[in-house]
């Protein structure tokens, strides 16, 4: 346990930056799982409707540093390939 009074926050302030990190991590895996998903349901419409919001989210998630930009980068590019994919197979 944290003996100096500065320790002691820095244990808090670190629980909070997770708790944090942790809500924006799920939000945005919960939007890309989203897309997936109805992708493999072969629900093109219902994924193209959700990107837009799985984008704002991993966007949100690389500007909160939880993520780097190019690994944001790289998630909406497949994601964005992957809708192509199920549209022109559809």
């Amino acid at each position: 346990m944290a003996n100096t009074t500065s320790a002691k926050k820095a244990v808090r302030v670190s629980e909070r930056r997770r708790s944090v990190n942790t809500r924006v991590s799920n939000s945005f895996k919960q939007a890309r799982k989203a897309v997936t998903d109805a992708i493999s349901a072969g629900d093109v419409k219902t994924a193209k409707s959700s990107l837009p919001k799985a984008y704002s989210q991993i966007d949100m998630a690389a500007k909160k540093g939880v993520i780097h930009k190019n690994t944001a980068s790289r998630y909406k590019s497949r994601l964005s390939a992957k809708v192509k994919s199920a549209e022109a197979t559809a």
